[in-house]
């Protein structure tokens, strides 16, 4: 492979900025966690293990069942329902997974474009407390790659986590943290784990709340949005990077302790969606998320469950998303009656050309009013306009086959 061509200079304005952005996390990092001098790696929080392959550095906490991202007590992921969280992702295989033995995994690299130069220099791991019956703990284990060349360990740890488990739980896991980590064991010439069924949360929250998370389905935002934790302090992830290469240039490592941190509340923040989403009563998702639920549901083949999903969320409140999410549901099902109150009371309350189709539809076919049907078609329908001009004229012409049997009916009857 011929080498990439050399990239120019930066320029000293670039790396002005960027000695800025580090010294702005070294200072809220120093204000938060360590006083505002030089940190020698030794204070750093993880302990060295002697493995076969070197030394491996480990952080580990274990957090009571109880510990909350906002509202989410963590204990949800282990009691969540493998049956559900398998329609969700769209994937049968979850269904037979047992939650209680789940693996939390996320990666801090350097770089976010991926690609066999990009090393992963933090994992953070989490996983159920063995033999722990009931109230067990969430332990958290978080591995750093202390300096470049030393993956190993890691990577041999990793991979026992992973064979370990029943189920593996990301968040944006299938398109960066396992490719990668894939492409890390080749690099390294390490066999890569043989892994279990993979649950990408950013899947089932893009289904779920995409219509309603305004600032997009990044987990610190479904964090504040959804699960109602705010974190204070985070570094940003453009800054990850920076921290780790000043941290092996410099030594000086202040900047990753707000790195670690960050890492810390992405794993256990996917512990408390897994549980949020796998609850079958799904009692902490509003009105819109779960017309979210119900539309995934329905997408999954499980009419019955999404019907009924759907309406709980037009309980919940009524919103025309769940009224919406609803009536698709009841005309997936045949339950026409349904569908035609739901889309009519829908048009009442919203200009949407989208349900005045389906009304035009519902009436010319399910309900042989073609009258009724052209009414609603004749106020617009979305449609290209080919289309609605060939929509418009058949249902005239059957209006007016319709009106001439009915007169020639009449002269017969008298």
């Amino acid at each position: 492979m011929e080498p990439p061509p050399a990239a120019s200079a930066p320029t000293s304005g670039v790396l002005d900025e960027l000695r800025a952005r580090i010294q702005a996390v070294l200072e809220r990092t120093s204000v938060r966690s360590a006083p505002a001098r030089d940190v020698p790696p030794c204070e750093l929080p993880f302990v060295s293990e002697e493995t076969e392959r070197g030394p491996l550095h480990v952080r580990t906490l274990c957090l009571p069942a109880c510990h909350r991202t906002g509202r989410i007590p963590v204990a949800a992921a282990r009691d969540a329902r493998g049956d559900l969280l398998a329609l969700l992702a769209l994937d049968p295989a979850i269904a037979r997974c047992d939650p209680a033995r789940a693996l939390f995994l996320d990666t801090e690299t350097t770089g976010l474009a991926g690609g066999t130069g990009t090393v992963p220099f933090l994992v953070g791991l989490a996983f159920w407390q063995a033999g722990a019956a009931g109230g067990g703990a969430l332990v958290l284990e978080q591995l750093f790659v202390h300096a470049l060349g030393q993956e190993e360990p890691v990577l041999e740890r990793v991979r026992r986590r992973i064979e370990d488990a029943s189920l593996l739980v990301t968040f944006n896991g299938k398109s960066f943290d396992l490719p990668l980590l894939r492409a890390r064991y080749v690099m390294s010439r390490l066999p890569a784990p043989v892994e279990p069924p993979h649950l990408d949360l950013l899947h089932v929250a893009r289904r779920v709340h995409g219509r309603r998370v305004a600032r997009g389905c990044r987990l610190v935002t479904l964090e504040d949005d959804v699960l109602g934790f705010v974190r204070e302090g985070d570094i940003e992830s453009r800054d990850v990077a920076a921290c780790y290469l000043h941290y092996l240039r410099t030594g000086d490592g202040r900047a990753l302790l707000g790195v670690v941190e960050h890492n810390a509340w992405d794993v256990v923040a996917m512990a408390a969606l897994m549980g949020l989403y796998g609850e079958p009563l799904h009692v902490d998702l509003g009105a819109n998320d779960l017309a979210g639920v119900a539309r995934t549901l329905r997408r999954a083949g499980a009419l019955d469950r999404a019907s009924s999903t759907a309406d709980a969320a037009v309980e919940r409140g009524g919103t025309a998303e769940a009224l919406r999410a609803r009536a698709d549901i009841a005309k997936a099902r045949g339950d026409r009656a349904r569908a035609l109150a739901d889309f009519e009371a829908l048009a009442a309350s919203v200009d949407d050309p989208s349900v005045r189709l389906e009304l035009a539809k519902l009436y010319e076919h399910w309900v042989k009013e073609p009258a009724r049907a052209l009414e609603w078609a004749a106020q617009g329908t979305g449609e290209a306009p080919e289309r609605a001009c060939l929509r418009v004229t058949r249902l005239a012409r059957k209006v007016a086959s319709t009106s001439s049997s009915l007169r020639r009916g009449n002269r017969r009857s008298t």
